[in-house]
């Protein structure tokens, strides 16, 4: 464990946010339970404790819940309580604040002897497992593919001019081109004949089943090429989003400039680097939708904050918006019950 203790001050600040990077148990990696990177989770603990900022905020990939079989919580969850933090864990989707894709995150709010709120839901949606089970129905629904791209001159197909930049696309391979013909709106590679199929489909689908990887069907195979619906909102972006998605109605893939507004940032936003390098900074980035919800709910949380008797405590954990459970949840959720349930503390939220 990295030791802190001799490190220099960060600049004084109410609120630190941090997102440490996940690829050590992220369902788009090797989920390797010995990466260094998942030692993060406990230097941004320790940062936190050491700096004591009046709230903190925590982002992450749902791996994070079951990841070393809930490890990683604890890391988070232990030494901020101790040290007096009020706390919300829950798992989003940032399509329920606005953001045109199903993006599912862990996010951890926490004051330093006060209690904050978890922003509301400002959307609801469509298109995502638990969606029905979610309150908000009067709410307007999450903006769509096609509604994100609306506006959009035809995608070019070379590198060049283009307004807004980065609006172009390298071709699939002859396969997969010809796999994208295939592929109606909403189907996978799974929906394809096997002799489509990549030759890794089959081996990666063994290994997400017997890893116990969340997926959207719980354990079944990854999705290959899959051809997004333009009436609902995107399937996660992430670094591999040239190569994985197909364009709802056009057999192509998708430019950078299409998923950079998937992800809600704006036209003239820049990135550097080369094509996969932007992608991985799309891929990895908060929208800057959802972040400026939270930020905003907590901004307002802020200028009314009042400390409170009593000391750190787990406000709320909401670890999943399904009915089901996978065991290695059921398994975290009845640890994390037996170790910061109290009567001193609010229900939590399951």
């Amino acid at each position: 464990m990295t030791d802190l203790s001799a490190g220099s001050a960060l600049p004084n600040a109410d609120v630190i946010m941090g997102g440490p990077p996940c690829q050590g148990f992220s369902s788009a990696g090797m989920r390797k339970s010995d990466d260094d990177r998942n030692t993060l989770i406990s230097v941004f603990a320790q940062l936190v404790v050491r700096e004591k900022p009046r709230a903190f905020v925590f982002e992450n990939v749902e791996g994070f819940l079951t990841g070393a079989g809930g490890k990683y919580v604890f890391e988070l969850l232990e030494p901020l309580i101790e040290a007096g933090y009020r706390i919300h864990l829950r798992k989003i989707n940032a399509s329920n604040f606005g953001v045109p894709q199903h993006r599912k995150r862990v996010v951890a709010i926490g004051g330093l002897g006060w209690s904050p709120s978890f922003p509301m839901h400002t959307h609801s949606t469509l298109g995502a497992p638990g969606a029905s089970l979610l309150n908000g129905h009067h709410l307007p629904f999450s903006p769509s593919f096609g509604d994100a791209t609306d506006g959009l001159p035809p995608a070019g197909s070379r590198k060049g001019t283009t307004i807004p930049t980065e609006h172009w696309f390298s071709a699939f391979s002859e396969a997969d081109q010809a796999r994208a013909k295939l592929l109606k709106p909403g189907q996978s590679m799974r929906d394809l004949p096997e002799e489509h199929w990549h030759k890794s489909f089959g081996k990666r689908a063994n290994r997400r089943v017997s890893d116990g990887t969340p997926t959207e069907r719980r354990g079944g195979a990854p999705s290959g090429l899959r051809r997004l619906i333009a009436m609902e909102p995107s399937k996660a972006i992430t670094g591999g989003a040239l190569r994985e998605f197909v364009h709802p109605v056009e057999d192509r893939p998708l430019t950078i400039r299409e998923c950079s507004r998937l992800q809600t940032f704006p036209d003239n936003f820049e990135f550097a680097g080369t094509q996969g390098e932007k992608m991985q900074m799309i891929g990895n980035a908060v929208p800057p939708r959802l972040a400026e919800a939270i930020a905003r709910n907590l901004l307002s949380d802020l200028s009314e904050a009042k400390l409170e008797a009593g000391t750190g405590g787990l406000l709320s954990f909401v670890p999943t918006s399904s009915n089901g459970m996978s065991p290695i949840l059921q398994n975290v959720v009845s640890a994390v019950n037996e170790k910061f349930k109290s009567g001193a503390q609010e229900k939590l939220c399951l």
